[in-house]
């Protein structure tokens, strides 16, 4: 495919254009069938607005969140998408620039203020207190629903009208400075999620905490995080430099926290703003140290006093756990470096297609990648054994002289990420997962079904498109995804594949502009 320079330039420019609002219902042209008994809400989130006035986001990841949403009722498809208007939304548009500083962004005084306006600026910097523009997924607590990103900050949103309700502080609720955007849920409704506690809250540890299904208030005026439970906390292997997490494991009775050799250095987080370098450097990847797993029981708050390691990687997403036969299963997404990060810095992505290519091609590409732990350890048997007793996989568990058990996974496949599942599986042994295909090049992508008995997988693929994160919505079953395309003759839609077959049966095509997104949450129709 021979690609035009200005084509080549349009082809990227897409990810960091500014979103607009579609604030009113627009009905999409659905062609093909729209399954009847598909009826609620997908939410969707991603970074939209990445310039105000005459300043822009240095990264991809910062951009002011623009939440959609697509709404399925008999048969017919609405959209709509809406700003975030948080407190960082709200002081940026005010000013006509960006104020507030974000993770790979870091914003100074206006020159025109003067200096003791300057002193107490970098004084109010010495500790962050982050932005509240959350624009990586949509997460529930109780019947509420929050826009969400890793910071100390959430804002709660109406699910069918966008409109942003308020904040809340994770804070004034339970003792943590950052938390996950990736919470699990259970079957009473439940959600389990995770935080860690660096700054003013006695010795630095990762938190565990549960919000109960029914922690929403009758009048919706308390929020639901006042019925927190913290489950337990893990005190930091390395006191200035906790590991980073985006996402957790979570089986029937156990929670997995994988404490990566992926870290975040505390005195460089803290004198960042004075040395001039944004938050996102001070997250480094230590090739020489260990992978320490961790594995708490959900129903005690009491670790497991075995020892877990494996070799340094970096991981960001889990895609499910399990337990079977007095093994714990878990599946994640590796990879053997951090530059990740790095590619979304805009002038990283601004380069012409093969320029992006060539810098790119060297990265090390994503690994699902399955570890399994044995629970029950007989104190007799010999040092160098191999503990893992399943013979579906060719992961390891080796007991080493000193009680610790030394894992190596199993490679299930490579290049997928923004892996999804079934989600009545989730926390039990399940066969097949989801995710967009990544092959580290601006052409176009594919949405992939991997079948781990098998290790097969299927690809749905338009050309000139980049699929979002898959959804699966049950039951029987369709992966739902929201379609860009870099060609703007194409205009943007919802393709809906049925999740047994992988093949298409229905698209929405909506007629306005829709940015790339990263997460999202599908609300079901309680009506129907």
């Amino acid at each position: 495919m021979s690609v035009s320079v200005p084509l080549q330039l349009s082809m990227l420019s897409f990810f960091w254009r500014n979103g607009v609002e579609t604030p009113e219902p627009l009905k999409a042209d659905v062609t093909g069938s729209i399954p009847p008994w598909l009826q609620g809400t997908l939410l969707r989130n991603g970074p939209g607005l990445f310039s105000v006035g005459n300043s822009s986001y240095k990264h991809w990841f910062d951009g002011m969140a623009l939440i959609h949403s697509f709404t399925f009722k008999d048969g017919e498809v609405f959209y709509r998408s809406k700003f975030l208007k948080s407190e960082t939304y709200k002081k940026n548009m005010a000013s006509n620039r960006i104020v507030v500083s974000e993770f790979g962004t870091m914003v100074y005084p206006d020159p025109c203020k003067n200096i003791f306006s300057k002193a107490f600026s970098y004084m109010m910097n010495a500790i962050p207190d982050f932005t509240d523009n959350n624009l990586i997924n949509i997460i529930r607590y109780g019947e509420d629903y929050y826009a969400s990103s890793e910071v100390n900050y959430i804002n709660q949103i109406d699910p069918m009208t966008l409109e942003t309700l308020g904040r809340t502080n994770y804070r004034n609720h339970i003792a943590i400075n950052l938390a996950t955007a990736h919470p699990h849920y259970d079957e009473e409704g439940n959600t389990y999620n995770m935080g860690t506690a660096i700054m003013n809250f006695g010795r630095p540890k990762y938190v565990i905490f549960k919000v109960p299904a029914n922690a929403t208030d009758g009048e919706k005026k308390q929020p639901a995080l006042r019925k927190v439970e913290q489950i337990c906390s893990i005190p930091f292997r390395s006191t200035l430099y906790p590991s980073y997490f985006h996402s957790f494991g979570m089986t029937e009775n156990y929670i997995i926290f994988v404490e990566q050799a992926f870290k975040l250095d505390i005195l460089k987080l803290a004198t960042a703003y004075f040395r001039d370098v944004n938050w996102g450097s001070c997250l480094k990847f230590d090739r020489d140290d260990i992978t320490l797993i961790h594995l708490v029981n959900r129903k005690t708050g009491k670790t497991v006093g075995t020892k877990y390691y494996a070799d340094p990687f970096v991981i960001f997403h889990h895609i499910n756990a399990y337990e079977e036969d007095g093994h714990v299963v878990f599946d994640l997404i590796t990879y053997q470096d951090s530059n990740l990060y790095d590619m979304f810095y805009i002038h990283n992505m601004k380069q012409d297609v093969d320029k992006f290519i060539e810098t790119n091609k060297d990265l090390s590409r994503p690994i699902c990648q399955r570890f399994v732990l044995p629970l029950n350890i007989d104190k007799e048997t010999p040092p160098d054994t191999n503990l893992v007793k399943l013979q579906d996989t060719t992961a390891t568990a080796v007991l080493k002289p000193d009680g610790s058990i030394y894992c190596t996974p199993d490679t299930i496949f490579e290049g997928l990420e923004l892996p999804g599942i079934n989600y009545k599986f989730n926390s039990k042994k399940y066969r097949y997962f989801y995710g967009t295909r990544v092959e580290w090049s601006p052409y176009p992508s594919k949405i992939a079904k991997v079948d781990i008995a098998t290790r097969t997988h299927q690809v749905w693929i338009e050309e000139e498109c980049y699929p979002s994160e898959p959804v699966f919505v049950a039951s029987p079953g369709v992966i739902l995804s929201s379609v860009v395309s870099f060609n703007p003759q194409k205009p943007p839609f919802l393709v809906v594949l049925d999740a047994k077959s992988f093949k298409e049966i229905a698209r929405a095509t909506i007629d306005t502009a829709i940015h790339m997104d990263l997460h999202g949450f599908f609300i079901h129709d309680k009506s129907t």
